[in-house]
């Protein structure tokens, strides 16, 4: 007990107790985890750094029992850039999501990770990938998303918007990774083995995170509960993707795994099956679920802010009257095309300020791998972890102020109003990461948001389905745990110097499509 006591002395974060550490506090804050660690951190005043213990046992609770968290831009810079060769993911990591991402770039580190990241890097560079990515999403937008939502505001039934996202942007990084649209995202809203099999084995594999490594192997190798489902679903991923890659040896075209097939590893030979197939994995799981959830965040903002939205629909309509004429019969032909969505300042701003509170990765994982001091004068010992929280970056007022909890896509444009301006210090905005390991494709997901965002905002105005609990679910990314089910209403575009028109009059008929290829 003396010893236990001169431990929780020297912590600074939540209640520790006998045995079981902070998971107590943990689990009991289960349902709202993200806030919990934020309103901690907010605890600490400026230092926005603590300490805990969830394994308070002699010779582990200074080492693998100990987890620093933070949110400070300095020590992000610290675990992201300054010593990034000292805060690799780590082995647990690694063991748990092994099956199902292998040595893919979000699962590895050193000269595997670095050989990835290189080539990746390359190809996300070309102005023709992103071209790529416009046309995959501008069809699955034209040909179905549209089509879905004019039914459901046909006939007045709610829509759960966030799986509608969900289906899209599978959709579209299937298309831009293979070549190969699942069509999940089509009237009916059909059953998909491959998407099934795929939520199924993502969400056996965060198991493991809850769970010493010997339990969660021991499971595995005797095929028990999520255990077995795993088993089964990545059966079904692999399949599927195998099909996909043989396909595109055969013919291959502009996709990502197209381009990496031509690629040499370090010792000069093309990439196998196996290795294509987790490259292929990786992409799928990082472009699917982050840019879905955060346009989940965003309408359900917009939807709550009416200021917000009508001046998004002033500025999408300002560009098209530039672009397509001044008739709203010509803009609603086609989605927004490349050139025009980089001229979606405030769209991009409300955007960025969305990521700012509901990062689609709301926290990350390092290990320590030697002794080290972080900037504030924190002791890491090797061996222990630090969980870096994203979520409460933006939440806390020693950093973006006292409005920080506050919708403000403002905080992002220039005085003049004309020009995005990102974050002046780089560590104080980590919703893709920071250091070596940015996400190579932000700008592609702002690419896809703001493709998806002004499509449907152009078209539709959304309502909160009354009595509808939005709320956060507890995994990886920060989907919405009850989806977000709203009604769809059509959007009437009138003014002083163009003719009214309601969305429900219009239609992609050849006089329209000329008019807009016209313009």
């Amino acid at each position: 007990m003396t010893w236990f006591w001169a431990l929780s002395r020297r912590l600074t974060g939540p209640k520790v107790w006998p045995l079981f550490g902070s998971l107590p506090s943990l689990l009991a804050n289960r349902a709202r985890m993200h806030d919990w660690i934020s309103d901690n951190l907010r605890a600490t005043g400026g230092a926005a750094t603590y300490q805990t213990c969830i394994l308070p046992l002699p010779l582990i609770a200074r080492r693998q029992g100990l987890v620093t968290v933070t949110c400070h831009p300095r020590n992000l810079e610290h675990v992201l850039r300054t010593r990034f060769e000292n805060y690799p993911k780590g082995p647990q990591m690694q063991a748990a999501f092994h099956d199902l991402l292998g040595g893919g770039i979000f699962n590895s580190d050193g000269e595997t990770w670095l050989l990835q990241r290189k080539t990746a890097a390359l190809e996300f560079t070309t102005r023709t990938l992103r071209q790529a990515m416009a046309r995959w999403t501008n069809r699955s937008i034209r040909d179905r998303l549209w089509r879905i939502l004019a039914d459901h505001r046909a006939d007045g039934r709610a829509v759960d918007l966030q799986d509608l996202l969900l289906r899209l942007t599978f959709d579209s990084i299937c298309g831009l990774t293979f070549g190969k649209d699942p069509e999940t995202l089509s009237p009916g809203l059909p059953h998909n083995p491959f998407t099934d099999a795929f939520d199924a084995a993502t969400e056996a594999t965060l198991q493991r995170l809850l769970f010493p490594g010997l339990f969660w192997r021991l499971k595995k190798a005797l095929r028990l509960g999520s255990e077995g489902r795993l088993w089964k679903s990545l059966e079904v991923v692999d399949r599927y993707i195998t099909a996909a890659i043989a396909e595109r040896k055969e013919n291959p075209s502009d996709d990502l795994i197209s381009r990496f097939m031509k690629k040499r590893d370090a010792h000069g030979n093309s990439f196998s099956s196996s290795v294509l197939q987790r490259i292929a994995l990786n992409f799928v799981l990082a472009g699917r679920d982050t840019s879905s959830v955060a346009l989940s965040w965003f309408f359900w903002t917009v939807m709550r802010r009416p200021d917000v939205e009508r001046r998004l629909v002033d500025e999408i309509t300002a560009v098209l009257k530039e672009t397509r004429g001044p008739e709203p019969a010509a803009w609603l032909v086609e989605p927004l095309g490349f050139d025009e969505l980089e001229r979606l300042v405030y769209l991009k701003a409300a955007l960025a300020e969305t990521l700012r509170l509901y990062p689609s990765v709301p926290q990350d994982t390092k290990y320590v791998v030697a002794d080290d001091v972080l900037p504030d004068g924190t002791m890491v010992p090797a061996g222990s972890t630090i969980n870096y929280s994203i979520y409460s970056v933006g939440r806390m007022e020693t950093i973006w102020g006292k409005d920080c909890r506050e919708f403000q896509p403002e905080r992002w444009l220039s005085a003049e109003g004309d020009r995005f301006e990102p974050a002046k210090d780089t560590y104080q905005f980590v919703a893709f990461n920071g250091g070596p390991r940015t996400c190579l494709g932000k700008d592609l997901a702002y690419l896809q948001m703001k493709s998806i965002a002004s499509a449907v905002l152009l078209r539709q105005r959304l309502e909160l389905v009354p009595g509808h609990r939005v709320q956060q679910k507890m995994s990886l990314t920060l989907f919405m745990k009850n989806g977000l089910r709203v009604y769809v209403r059509p959007r009437n575009h009138c003014g002083d110097d163009l003719v009214c028109s309601s969305t429900d009059k219009v239609s992609a008929t050849p006089a329209n499509i000329a008019t807009a290829a016209a313009a």
